[in-house]
């Protein structure tokens, strides 16, 4: 190999860490060793607990002040898990608070969330964290990510779920930038990311009405529920 194809081959090696380093999770591997622990069966298995941090949507609120949980994201990724793991034993635990935000949520976050030893902790606030801004919701939702990396926990953020109030295919609308900014923080701590915006996004795209998917204008009906679930499954699957 001569000089010049050292260097070369030396630059795509560069470029290839620093692409690497600024990397989300990759859902086909971040979860393998839960995806191995769901695949076990009694005596050798043990209880995965799925932690579900965020405001009202996670929650299961509906048309307010209706509380549909059995309806409500964390509740329909249980079935869609049990129906692929029927052996595991899965505890869906939700800390969330209707109209909290991230800064209110960071705040009872070792108290409310730690506490309950979180397998896979996901984190949804993008939704009224339009409240605190941007920058306000990016330091609440690192100190988060931080405490539960350190204790070796899986996080995956969710970008946010659609508002009939936002005009979701006008560019750099205020979802799209909150969506923005939590992919940016997948990529810097090399965790997942569910995005919900993005499947919201594409439904509005494709010519179909949101207001089948909503039972208010910021809550998900189950119709809308279940298109996150749907999302959020692709961190579960087997690969064959």
């Amino acid at each position: 190999m001569n000089k010049i194809s050292s260097i070369i081959l030396g630059l795509l090696l560069t470029i290839t860490t620093v692409q690497n380093s600024f990397a989300q999770a990759n859902p086909q591997t971040y979860l393998n060793d839960i995806k191995t622990e769901l695949t076990k069966a009694w005596p050798k298995n043990r209880t995965i607990n799925l932690v579900f941090h965020g405001h009202s949507v996670p929650t299961g609120y509906f048309r307010t002040p209706e509380v549909h949980k059995l309806e409500a994201y964390p509740s329909l990724l249980l079935e869609r898990l049990k129906a692929v793991y029927p052996n595991a034993v899965i505890n869906i635990i939700t800390t969330s608070i209707g109209g909290e935000n991230s800064v209110q949520g960071e705040k009872r976050f070792k108290r409310d969330v730690l506490t309950h030893k979180p397998d896979v902790l996901f984190i949804d606030y993008a939704l009224n964290d339009r409240a605190v801004g941007l920058e306000k919701s990016r330091e609440a939702m690192g100190k988060m990510i931080r405490k539960a990396l350190k204790r070796k926990i899986k996080v995956i953020l969710m970008t946010p779920s659609t508002d009939l109030t936002v005009d979701i295919l006008k560019p750099d609308n205020v979802l799209a930038q909150f969506s923005k900014q939590l992919i940016g923080l997948a990529e810097q701590y090399h965790i997942g990311l569910v995005d919900s915006y993005g499947a919201f996004y594409d439904l509005a795209k494709s010519g179909k009405n949101l207001k089948d998917y909503m039972a208010q204008s910021n809550h998900p009906n189950k119709k809308g529920h279940q298109v996150i679930a749907d999302k959020i499954m692709d961190w579960f699957k087997l690969i064959e």
